[in-house]
């Protein structure tokens, strides 16, 4: 196979089947009619709620837990923001128990910002309830250091990379996707956002970014020569559209450089006609979803 339908191959692998999306679609219109009904005395299956994280920006692969926000009603926040001690985790306690009269025999937690449903199936969720600002931002609970308010703006985020996405030949998304099965190979402490963040800053100076999978190892290269060059120091960036602060979890730079390494390997071999080894050096960076 060729360095294009080895690629080709690769990000349609990393994406959920068509059964999953389906179970995903199910789900989260069940919560958001449980939610509607309980907060708006509406059966709506869609109203309301809004994906967000990997899933809400496109990014998502195989592996990936999925993120809802619910908006409720003002006087809702009204209700808990009166609270004397920790409103934000009674309101998380409230919402828990509104999804148990859906989901009794699923696991349902409540932990900082979300409420989170297991399912058998590892097909998860995380729920977020909130409110909506002046502008299309979101107020959200935070139970932690005994409760407050945060603010979000997924949907200028979701703009963002589709936006870029669309300039960049879909190659931003498929980007995001391949870093992270070299986050889950390679168990790099990245989060989804900064990923998706360093991404959307790499590819808009590459000079490939409107080219084909042809180029996709080369840009596989250049985006690991890209992280491993970042300042170790640096401990934050601006997410696309919103410009919310994204911090590191850890340093990431010595995995990425080594992944830039077998990135070289790979396209030497490629170079010499040698696609056997080539592929089993790109395994090396991205696991066995890459074609054997």
């Amino acid at each position: 196979m060729s360095v294009s339908e080895n690629f080709s191959q690769f990000c349609s692998n990393l994406r959920m089947s068509d059964s999953t999306v389906s179970t995903i679609q199910q789900r989260y219109k069940q919560i958001t009619k449980r939610i509607n009904l309980d907060y708006r005395d509406s059966s709506s299956e869609t109203s309301y709620s809004l994906y967000v994280g990997s899933y809400g920006r496109g990014t998502e692969i195989w592996t990936s837990d999925i993120d809802v926000i619910v908006q409720l009603p003002y006087a809702t926040y009204q209700k808990f923001n009166n609270y004397s001690g920790n409103g934000q985790s009674a309101l998380l306690q409230e919402v828990k128990g509104v999804l148990q009269k859906t989901y009794s025999s699923s696991y349902i937690k409540s932990d900082g910002q979300v409420v989170g449903i297991n399912f058998a199936d590892n097909i998860d969720f995380e729920i977020v309830p909130a409110f909506i600002n002046d502008g299309g931002s979101y107020t959200y609970p935070d139970t932690n250091d005994a409760g407050s308010w945060k603010t979000t703006d997924p949907r200028k985020e979701i703009d963002a990379m589709n936006t870029r996405n669309s300039s960049t030949n879909k190659n931003l998304k498929r980007l995001c996707r391949m870093a992270r099965a070299w986050k889950k190979h390679c168990d790099v402490g990245m989060s989804g956002i900064l990923i998706d963040t360093l991404a959307y800053k790499f590819i808009d100076d590459w000079e490939y970014k409107d080219k084909s999978y042809v180029y996709y190892d080369w840009m596989s290269r250049d985006f690991f020569e890209y992280l491993k060059d970042i300042d170790t120091d640096k401990t934050y960036w601006l997410a696309p559209g919103s410009n919310r602060y994204v911090y590191k979890d850890k340093n990431f730079q010595s995995k990425a450089a080594t992944a830039y390494t077998n990135s070289l390997e790979a396209i030497e071999y490629e170079s010499k006609d040698q696609f056997s080894s080539a592929k089993i050096a790109w395994r090396k960076v991205y696991g066995t979803k890459f074609p054997s």
